[in-house]
């Protein structure tokens, strides 16, 4: 089973997103100006088999299921290995070879470790990681590995019920 917040953790707020290129979107997201959505944040690299296979379908399929004034999908490439072929152009030929639509962030080179930012303001132990962040800026959940269809659903409806009408979401 994937790894889950602490109940020290669960509820505290979301770091911003600190991205060095934002590809998809006409400007740069922050969480801030997502106030009132709930976010999924995905984090993922190219070179992840797990993040190809599961994780990245996974976030699209969100995408496509929710309203974009309900719910925001917003990938999160961590570079953490192999920085250099990970660039921007191999990025977006990522994404348009699988059509990811998702706004999708860079994550900001650390200048002292390897890890980037966001990932260690998230403590992320790796890729593929899924954030859940509610309507107020908290973490509900985070995920490392790949999270159940079924697990990460009840964890969006339960964040869905607390703010009213669950079905008022969807889009389908």
């Amino acid at each position: 089973m994937p790894a889950r917040l602490s109940p020290r953790a669960a509820h505290r707020p979301a770091p911003p997103i600190t991205a060095s290129l934002w590809l998809n979107t006409p400007e740069p997201l922050t969480l801030e100006r997502l106030r009132g959505r709930i976010v999924v944040l995905h984090a993922f690299q190219m070179l992840c088999p797990g993040c190809v296979a599961h994780s990245l379908p996974q976030a699209t399929e969100i995408q496509r299921a929710f309203e974009p004034r309900e719910l925001t999908v917003i990938g999160l490439h961590s570079v953490f290995e192999h920085h250099d072929v990970m660039t921007p152009a191999a990025l977006r030929a990522f994404a348009h070879e699988y059509r990811i639509r998702l706004p999708l962030a860079v994550d900001e080179p650390s200048a002292d470790s390897p890890l980037p930012r966001t990932m260690q303001a998230y403590a992320m132990q790796g890729t593929p990681t899924l954030v859940l962040i509610d309507g107020a800026g908290r973490i509900r959940a985070q995920h490392f590995g790949a999270v159940a269809d079924l697990v990460l659903g009840v964890e969006i409806g339960q964040v869905l019920a607390e703010r009213g009408d669950p079905d008022a979401a969807f889009s389908r």
